[in-house]
């Protein structure tokens, strides 16, 4: 596993990944698989609820494995990005955004969980930099 010199890089590419979190189990927003040769700059992380009646919250944690919470074996690592946001109804909470840009490294993941099924819409925008 070899991430690239940030520095001296060959290739930038904009990118968006999207889901909607159809359930309250753990969902993967972004996975940067080991041995990819790349590195992901985390720009913007958007959360929008659109339930017009009820408020969701949602978690977002970062593992050390890019397969997230189910992997075999587990990740030894991960921490919460987010923990408990609430989330108002037919709001969009703005999570992360490029002042506070983070990079996800090689065999690493972001996960999203949301207390509340069929509410919750993660957006990221990224760089993938090889």
């Amino acid at each position: 596993m070899t991430a690239p010199n940030v520095v001296a890089v060959a290739t930038i590419t904009a990118k968006t990944n999207f889901i909607s979190l159809a359930d309250t189990n753990a969902n993967a927003v972004i996975s940067n698989p080991a041995s990819s040769n790349k590195v992901m700059k985390i720009n913007t992380i958007f959360v929008a609820n659109d339930d017009g009646v009820n408020s969701a919250t949602i978690d977002l944690i970062m593992h050390d494995k890019d397969g997230g919470p189910t992997e075999n074996p587990a990740p030894s690592k991960s921490i919460e990005i987010a923990k408990t946001v609430l989330i108002p109804p037919g709001a969009t909470a703005v999570i992360l955004d490029k002042n506070s840009a983070l990079y996800l490294e090689e065999d690493h993941s972001i996960y999203a969980t949301a207390s509340a099924a069929n509410d919750l819409n993660v957006f990221c925008s990224y760089e993938e930099i090889s």
